[in-house]
């Protein structure tokens, strides 16, 4: 789940075009791309389009439906899960209990619908409000929550910012912290780091160089806003075969010498963690 397509539940065309191609998860979007008039479409759009693809198919097309806080959410499963979509997306997440509370609404709609009870798996949106930033790190053991990821546009209006952006055109510091306790959080619940978008989906030299500086500090997947990125993110968390190679002799060297506990290597030294990194890295490959 490296890469996590948007794509507006009200526009039948963006929809095909994003499940035709090759981002790992499709999200078909109920929240922010959907005004409040086309809200009652979009439902209707997103369920036909997921009742016509098979359960194979399915797996890899979610929907964001809106934040519970709001009046939309219950509307929106109703609509959708009826055609079993392979996950959701739950916006504006503000810790543990809104994990929860979903939880329990797709349960109910679970056995309406004939669907495996807690199959639907979840990534919450954990930073989009000031008060959310404080329960980053409560996520452990919430049900079917599989992945997290984090959003700056939301947050910066939460608190009332001009901008999101320093000077230099990279995160202002309260942004880059809100990335990095979605990473801390998703480190201790045991799932998945997501990125955020990047909103300049023409220059995609940039997002080469901040989904690789991303994945080296621990986040596995990014979230895109256009099929171009897709390719990029796909390619900057994928492992390269240089760094396949390296991690298939760290993990023999280790096999080698199962008592060691340190082992000199290449001038330098290897201890465990190392071992637990380059085993990280081939399981990225074999996912």
């Amino acid at each position: 789940m490296r890469s996590w397509l948007f794509a507006p539940g009200d526009s039948d065309k963006k929809m095909i075009k994003a499940a035709v191609g090759a981002a790992d998860i499709v999200i078909f979007d109920l929240e922010d791309a959907v005004t409040e008039a086309n809200k009652p479409a979009a439902r209707t759009a997103i369920h036909a389009f997921l009742a016509a693809k098979t359960a194979a198919e399915r797996v890899r097309l979610w929907v964001r439906v809106n934040p519970l806080d709001g009046p939309h959410t219950q509307a929106d499963l109703a609509a959708i899960m009826a055609a079993a979509p392979g996950g959701i997306m739950l916006p504006k997440a503000s810790g543990r209990s809104d994990v929860e509370a979903l939880d329990a609404m797709l349960t109910k709609l679970e056995s309406l619908h004939g669907i495996a009870p807690g199959s639907t798996p979840v990534i919450a949106l954990v930073t989009e409000t000031a008060t959310a930033m404080f329960t980053t790190g409560d996520y452990a053991g919430a049900p079917r929550l599989v992945a997290m990821t984090w959003g700056a546009e939301d947050l910066a209006d939460s608190i009332g910012a001009q901008t999101n952006r320093g000077p230099d055109g990279e995160f202002a510091f309260t942004y880059q912290l809100a990335r990095s306790l979605c990473l801390l959080g998703a480190a201790a619940a045991q799932v998945l780091p997501v990125e955020t978008i990047d909103t300049n989906f023409r220059d995609l030299d940039t997002l080469k160089a901040r989904a690789t500086q991303v994945r080296r500090e621990g986040y596995r997947g990014m979230l895109a806003i256009h099929p171009a990125q897709v390719e990029v993110i796909n390619a900057a968390f994928s492992p390269s075969s240089d760094e396949l190679a390296e991690a298939r002799e760290i993990v023999a060297l280790f096999a080698a010498n199962p008592d060691a506990g340190t082992i000199g290597w290449k001038g330098g030294m290897l201890d465990r963690p190392h071992l637990s990194r380059a085993q990280q890295v081939l399981a990225m490959a074999e996912d």
